[in-house]
């Protein structure tokens, strides 16, 4: 299977990614999210705007996303790196779009359905969209183990 069929996959299977956010300084910050998918170059979650990672897309929208399987034995794993720019959604039709797709995900794995009332006032959440800009994998194969690089691939 090539890279990019291994990369759907993994975006497709996976609950959590992990978001690389900084603060205006650039002091980093690293916090997994569930998330919901639109293709695989928009990501949706929620999260109170109050926290460190929310407070940080507010004043640098850049941000780096990390979606893998933890449980795959050493040296077996692989995932999914992004780029991309972030930030909470704020208008009604996009907000409606976009708990449409975080609901359908959420439903799809066991969970309850979601609307825009639960990330409206007076609800402590809101929504937030991720619009990647550039998908990498680790290329394993070119120089044998322990020898990895990233390469772009298209998802």
């Amino acid at each position: 299977m090539g890279l990019e069929a291994t990369g759907r996959e993994i975006v497709d299977a996976g609950a959590y990614m992990v978001l690389g956010t900084a603060d205006a300084d650039g002091r980093p910050w690293a916090s997994p999210v569930w998330y919901a998918p639109e293709g695989y170059g928009e990501f949706f979650w929620v999260s109170s705007p109050e926290v460190r990672h929310s407070r940080n897309i507010a004043v640098r929208p850049e941000i780096g996303i990390v979606v893998f399987d933890s449980r795959q034995p050493i040296s077996t794993g692989q995932a999914v790196y992004m780029t991309a720019t972030a930030e909470q959604v704020s208008a009604a039709d996009e907000q409606e779009r976009g708990m449409e797709v975080f609901s359908r995900r959420s439903q799809d794995q066991g969970a309850r359905p979601w609307t825009v009332d639960d990330v409206r006032p007076p609800k402590p959440i809101r929504l937030y969209r991720a619009t990647v800009t550039a998908h990498s994998m680790l290329d394993k194969s070119d120089e044998g183990p322990g020898y990895d690089h990233r390469t772009e691939v298209a998802l």
